[in-house]
Parts: structure tokens; sequence; C-alpha cells
């Protein structure tokens, strides 16, 4: 069976209906529950938990989130296709990982006319 969302192949009895679409998991958990940048609990939640492990910059990330910070600070802005394409990324799995280092204080979404880019927060 094949992911109406994503397109990938789903594994015989992981598939998941939503609206009437057949969906892998995780196309299903973006659906159902979208990651949000824009949290203003997450982001006290997710600074919180850094400074009592006394993490910084990029510590505590995921290998991806490391590249994609690392990235974003060398070309200093860039936008979300930019990111997704030099990484071969899905929608959901950048946004999934631009929430985290947006809760983490480390990337933010600057509008420049009419173009949204992705910044270093300092």
């Amino acid at each position: 069976m094949i992911c109406a969302k994503c397109g990938e192949e789903i594994p015989a009895g992981d598939e998941m209906q939503l609206h009437g679409q057949t969906l892998c998991e995780d196309c299903f958990i973006i659906a159902v529950e979208p990651p949000k940048t824009c949290d203003v609990a997450a982001v006290h939640s997710a600074v919180t938990h850094r400074k009592q492990f006394g993490q910084t910059g990029t510590e505590g990330l995921t290998k991806l989130q490391k590249e994609i910070y690392e990235f974003v600070k060398e070309k200093g802005k860039v936008t979300r296709p930019e990111i997704a394409k030099h990484f071969d990324l899905k929608d959901w799995e950048l946004e999934r990982n631009f929430a985290v280092l947006r809760h983490c204080e480390l990337l933010k979404g600057t509008k420049v006319e009419k173009t949204i880019y992705i910044t270093t927060m300092s």
C-alpha cells in the first residue's frame, strides 16, 4: 500500500486511515498533530531543559538538526525549500526539525518582502 500524502510504501498492517486517506504512521501523526514552531510553552520547556543539562549551542540535538543549523549559519539566510532540497527532506521532516531548532532558540523565520527566510537567532 502507498501513503496518500508522501507516496512511500506502507508495510502491510501499518497503514492508518484519516479522512478517507490511507497514510503511513509519520504522515498520520503530522496530520493529526502538526509541529508548532511558535509555541511559547515548548520554547520555555526546551530552554529550561537545556539549561538543566548545561546544553548550549547545538549540544543535545540530532545530527540532522546540527547540520541544518550549520547550513543556515553558513548561508546566513535560506528558504525552507532550499533546506529541504539540500538535505533531501520531505516537508514534514523539515518542519519537525525546524520546530525543535526554533524551540531551542537557535533558528527563526524572518520575512523579507514576500519571502520567508530561515535565519539564526543570534
